[in-house]
C-alpha cells in the first residue's frame, strides 16, 4: 500500500548510453541515479533484468531468477581487476554511444569475449583473493537457484541453445549430477550471476544512499524454453513430452483484434497450492534481493487467466479459467510475515498489480483485498469515455499514475498518431491541455503529478518529449526488423533544464522527498 506522495521515471538499464553500445550498472547508471535524486525523484522503474533469449525481450527469459549478463559493466571489471584496459577497448563500440537503438547482435559478440577473460581471471586468483572468498559466498548463499540455472544453460549450450524437450544431450532428470564435461560451462555461468548479482548491489546501495528506490516488474508468466520450465516440470501444463498442453495469452482487445498469443505455458495452479506456492514465494523473494517494490505483470491472470489450446494461430479460441486468486496472495503475505522479524500480521506484499485490460469487479476486490496499489495509463483514460468519469485529481491514493508504459507509444508518438487525425478526441483531450504538440509530454507529466495517485511515473522519452521512434515496445509485434527494446537516449539528453524543470513540478505536487539528500 503506498503510504506517501512520491514519483519517478521508467527507464530500462539497456537504455542508458555507454561506449559499450548498451546501458550496464556501471558509472552510467550511477550517474542516472544522481541526476534521479537532483531532479527530487524518489524510484527508478524498470523492465525485467533477467537473461534475454531470442528476441530481446525482457518477458522471455531462460530464467526469471538470474541476471542478465548484457547489464555486467566493463568498467567494474575493469575496477575489480578483472580485465585490462586494452580488454575495455576492444569490447568498446564507441559508434554506438550516439545511437538511439541497442544493435544486441554487436554488443553479444563483444561483451561474450570480454566476459570470458574476467570469468579466466577470477579462476585464476588464489582461494585466498578476496574476490574468490566473495564469489565462494555467494555460490553457498544463492545455491537454491543459481545452480539449477547454470545446469540448464550449459544443457542448453551443448544443445545447441534448442527447446530443452529437443535436447539429445540431456540429464536423467534435472537434479541429476552433470557430467564432467560440461563443469567449464556450468561454472562459467555461475560466474556471470556472481558479477552481475555484486554489480547489482553496488549499484542499489548507491540508490539506497541517494534515497532512490527501485521498482522492478514480474512477468505473470515464464518461457517455455526456461530452467523455470524444465527444472518445475509438475507444476505446469505440460504433456508428457513436456510440451504445453495450454498457453498463456489475452482475447482480442486495445492491441490486437485477434488477442495476443504469448505462448507461454500455464501453470498447474491446483499443484503449485498442494505445494504451497512455493516456486512463487521463492520468486519474488529473490525479486526484492535487487528491488525494493515489484510490478506484477498481468494481475488479471491470477483472478482469472486466457487459456488457449497449443497449437492455436491467434488468441480468439481461448477461454477464461479461474486462477489461484487470493490463496497465492495469502501465501505471499504470509511468507513476508514470516521472513519479517516482529512484523505485525498485516504485513502487505510490495507489489504493484498492472490491472489494465479486461478488468472485471473481482480483479478489482482482489486487488483491494489485499491493499495492493493498481496503475492508471493516462493515454487509456481518454478514447474510451469522456475524462469526468476518471478525472486525475480524483485518482485513487493507492494507484500509481502513468503518462504511458514500455508497452504504450510514446506520448507524443500517441498524440500524433490516435488524437490529431479524430477532432471529437482532440476537442475532448483540449479541456485538459493546451495539446501542443511540442509540450504535450509534458501536459501529460502535470496532469499525473498533479494527479490523486500516490505514486506518479512517467517514461524517460516523455520526458524528452520523443516521438514514436522512441517508442520501446508494441504488442503484439516481434522480430529483429520490430526495433522492439532497443530504444536508448544519447549522451546530453538528460539535461540540467529537464532536471530543473521536473524538481519544481515535484516540489509544487507534492512529492518531492522528505529528505532530498
Amino acid at each position: 500500500m503506498l503510504t506517501e506522495r512520491a514519483s519517478g521515471v521508467l527507464l530500462h538499464p539497456t537504455s542508458i548510453p555507454t561506449r559499450y553500445g548498451i546501458g550496464d550498472l556501471g558509472p552510467s547508471a550511477l550517474e542516472f541515479v544522481d541526476w534521479l535524486a537532483g531532479a527530487g525523484q524518489s524510484y527508478w522503474q524498470m523492465l525485467p533484468i533477467c537473461p534475454t533469449d531470442t528476441g530481446d525481450s525482457p518477458y522471455q527469459s531462460p530464467s526469471s531468477f538470474a541476471g542478465n549478463p548484457l547489464l555486467i559493466s566493463p568498467d567494474l571489471l575493469a575496477a575489480d581487476g578483472l580485465v585490462t584496459q586494452s580488454d575495455l577497448d576492444r569490447a568498446a563500440l564507441g559508434d554506438l554511444e550516439f545511437a538511439t537503438r541497442v544493435d544486441f547482435s554487436r554488443v553479444l559478440a563483444k561483451k561474450t569475449e570480454l566476459l570470458a577473460i574476467a570469468i579466466s581471471t577470477l579462476r585464476s586468483l588464489p582461494s585466498s583473493h578476496p574476490l574468490q572468498v566473495e564469489f565462494m559466498t555467494f555460490c553457498e548463499v544463492h545455491a537454491n537457484w543459481v545452480e539449477s540455472h547454470a545446469k540448464f544453460m550449459a544443457l542448453r549450450g551443448v544443445n545447441h541453445n534448442l527447446p530443452w524437450q529437443q535436447w539429445t544431450f540431456n540429464l536423467v532428470t534435472p537434479q541429476s549430477s552433470l557430467p564432467p564435461e560440461l563443469s567449464e560451462g556450468f561454472i562459467a555461468e555461475v560466474i556471470l550471476q556472481f558479477f552481475f548479482v555484486r554489480q547489482w548491489q553496488q549499484l542499489r546501495n548507491s540508490a539506497r544512499q541517494r534515497q532512490i528506490r527501485l521498482i522492478g516488474d514480474i512477468p505473470i508468466y515464464v518461457s517455455n524454453n526456461s530452467v523455470d520450465v524444465w527444472a518445475n516440470r509438475p507444476l505446469f501444463q505440460l504433456d508428457e513430452q513436456g510440451d504445453p498442453t495450454q498457453v498463456a495469452g489475452v482475447p482480442p482487445d486495445y492491441f490486437s483484434a485477434t488477442g495476443q498469443l504469448w505462448n507461454n505455458p500455464l501453470y498447474d495452479w491446483g499443484a503449485m497450492e498442494r505445494d504451497g506456492f512455493r516456486w512463487w514465494i521463492h520468486r519474488l523473494e529473490a525479486a526484492l534481493q535487487f528491488v525494493d517494490l515489484v510490478r506484477l505483470d498481468h494481475f488479471r491472470g491470477f483472478e482469472s487467466y486466457w487459456s488457449v489450446p497449443a497449437g492455436e494461430l491467434t488468441a480468439i479460441h481461448g477461454k477464461w479459467v479461474p486462477g489461484p486468486r487470493g490463496k497465492l496472495l495469502q501465501a505471499l503475505c504470509q511468507a513476508r510475515t514470516a521472513a519479517a522479524e516482529g512484523a505485525e500480521r498485516s504485513l502487505t506484499v510490495p507489489l504493484i498489480a498492472e490491472d489494465l485490460g479486461m478488468i472485471t469487479d473481482e480483479v478489482h476486490a482482489l486487488r483491494q483485498e489485499f491493499q495492493l496499489p493498481g496503475m492508471k495509463v493516462l493515454q487509456f483514460m481518454l478514447p474510451g469515455e469522456p475524462w469526468d468519469n476518471h478525472r486525475p485529481e480524483a485518482f485513487e491514493a493507492n494507484s500509481v499514475v502513468y503518462t504511458g508504459t514500455h508497452d504504450n507509444n510514446t506520448t507524443r508518438g500517441w498524440f500524433c498518431s490516435q488524437i490529431l487525425p479524430h477532432p471529437d478526441q482532440l476537442e475532448r483531450l483540449r479541456r485538459y491541455t493546451r495539446c501542443d504538440e511540442s509540450n504535450i509530454a509534458w501536459e501529460f507529466i502535470e496532469l499525473a503529478w498533479r494527479s490523486g495517485s500516490g505514486l506518479a511515473i512517467v517514461p524517460l522519452q516523455d520526458l524528452l518529449s520523443l516521438g514514436s521512434d522512441a517508442r520501446m515496445n508494441t504488442p503484439g509485434t516481434s522480430g529483429i526488423d520490430s526495433n522492439n527494446w532497443r530504444w536508448k537516449f544519447v549522451p546530453g539528453d538528460l539535461t540540467r533544464e529537464i532536471q530543473q524543470r521536473l524538481a519544481v513540478l515535484t516540489r509544487d505536487s507534492g512529492r518531492t522527498r522528505t529528505n532530498p539528500g
